[in-house]
């Protein structure tokens, strides 16, 4: 039995049932540098998966290597609980050095288990305690840290999730800017309204861009927007920078693309430098005499901090934000012909270096087709669903939606499915998301090269065409 073999063959019985992604992705990874993993079994792979976006600089980057290095060279100690180190005060200035300049001048950083779930924990108590409420606003679509996701479950106590704007799946089947200013005028009529319903809450929690949700660009408008309904109304805003934080979106934080300045920041993932960390950056006047209790569990990993501080300097230095910015254009500008050529995708949308394509059922009918398929690059692009073939809207829908949007095809997920295997023997690394599991997301590291970013797309393209051609019946199962 060969290393890989064991390997694989030892983890299901070994470990529980929770194993996404060795599951869809049964690679045995023993060596990685910057895009590149290198299997047991020897293949090579270009990683646009990146640790679902924890790695801005990718695999063990050279800055990274050497700061945690130091640390361990110099003898000092590795966990500490809370105390004053000065490798956490070399993060905490780095860090608030990034911040938007509206919240850097009066941030509070609190640090949390390492878990992203557990910065949305102590965001959320932070608002509530501030407010003395327990009401939170959340967005469908919302993922914010897992088991802790306040919008992830329809029994959440006290959570009330609100309309996204989106325009391929509208919830109000128009899309574009209509369908952003319906969802505003929703989420003020739901606080006005004396008969709506809703205690008045704690706070509001948003992803400029959503992650697992199919990567939503929100419009810079309406997020705008939900700045000045939560401001006005004396509402904490908390921006959820788990998956869009440090350069991915092109921008440092995904929230600055809009100009707004939230009160609360919910940070995991990527500040690790590729360990576990996380942290919330809170307007100081928030605090409350209970802050101090709220941060459960480990919360001190100096290695974590050491890696962090390296990797949002380098960031920061080396201007790879406006690099993700004009890269990540160029990508989505090719993926466009992708969409034009082959009609079961339905959208592709993306800001910067995080990018989906939504696979969808059909045959010929809807975008994609010709040239009309919705490409979002940042969520208010409006599409005309006359022009998309067999998808037209009649004369009743639009009397109902004037101006609305594509109609949308059902999801495939088993096509998406598809792709990332087609993908994988091809020597690519994809993730999956979205509602149904159906849209296939590029992650990859903000340091990759133009050359690396063209070999990727062109696996991708070969891997949807071969996925496309494929009857059901020949899938694996």
């Amino acid at each position: 039995m060969t290393v890989i073999e064991g390997t694989a063959r030892r983890q299901p019985v070994r470990e529980s049932a929770a194993r996404t992604y060795a599951r869809s992705l049964p690679v045995v990874p023993v060596r990685a540098r910057g895009l590149t993993i290198e299997g047991a079994d020897g293949r090579r792979y270009l990683d646009c998966l990146s640790g679902a976006g924890t790695l801005p600089l990718g695999h063990n980057h050279p800055v990274v290597l050497e700061a945690v290095r130091k640390v361990l060279d110099s003898g000092a100690p590795l966990h500490v609980l809370g105390v004053a180190t000065p490798v956490e005060d070399a993060f905490v200035a780095e860090l608030i050095r990034t911040l938007p300049p509206g919240l850097a001048r009066h941030a509070r950083v609190e640090f949390c288990g390492p878990a992203a779930r557990d910065a949305v924990d102590a965001a959320l108590r932070l608002v509530r305690e501030a407010t003395g409420r327990p009401g939170i606003l959340a967005f469908t679509g919302a993922h914010h840290g897992a088991a802790a996701d306040p919008a992830g479950s329809a029994s959440a106590a006290g959570t009330v999730r609100l309309p996204y704007p989106q325009d391929y799946r509208c919830p109000f089947g128009i899309g574009g800017p209509q369908g952003a200013e319906l969802a505003a005028r929703w989420t003020e009529s739901l606080l006005d309204d004396p008969l709506s319903g809703l205690p008045r809450p704690a706070g509001m929690i948003v992803e400029a861009v959503q992650g697992e949700g199919g990567v939503l660009p929100a419009p810079d408008a309406w997020l705008r927007r939900m700045r000045r309904i939560t401001a006005e109304r004396s509402l904490p805003l908390i921006a959820d920078e788990i998956h869009t934080g440090v350069g991915r979106t092109g921008a440092f934080w995904a929230v600055q693309h809009s100009g707004v300045t939230p009160d609360v920041m919910v940070l995991s993932d990527a500040i690790g430098g590729s360990l576990p960390l996380s942290a919330v950056v809170y307007r100081d006047d928030l605090a409350t005499a209970r802050s101090g209790e709220r941060a459960p569990g480990p919360r001190g990993n100096q290695l974590a901090m050491a890696a962090g501080a390296a990797t949002l300097s380098y960031v920061r230095q080396n201007r790879l934000p406006e690099r993700a910015a004009d890269l990540g254009a160029r990508m989505l500008s090719r993926l466009r012909a992708l969409a034009d050529a082959f009609p079961c995708v339905g959208e592709v949308r993306g800001r910067g270096l995080m990018i989906g394509v939504e696979l969808v059922r059909g045959d010929g009918g809807g975008a994609g087709a010709s040239g009309d398929v919705a490409v979002s690059g940042d969520g208010m692009t409006s599409v005309d669903a006359s022009l998309v073939p067999g998808g037209g809207v009649t004369s009743e829908d639009a009397a109902l939606a004037p101006g609305s949007g594509p109609v949308p095809r059902p999801a495939a997920p088993e096509l998406a499915a598809a792709v990332q295997r087609e993908c994988l023997r091809r020597g690519l690394i994809v993730g999956l998301g979205g509602r149904h599991a159906g849209v296939v997301r590029l992650l990859p590291p903000l340091t990759i090269t133009d050359e690396q970013a063209s070999a990727v797309l062109d696996r991708l393209a070969d891997a949807v065409q071969a996925a496309a051609l494929r009857t059901p019946s020949e899938e694996a199962p």
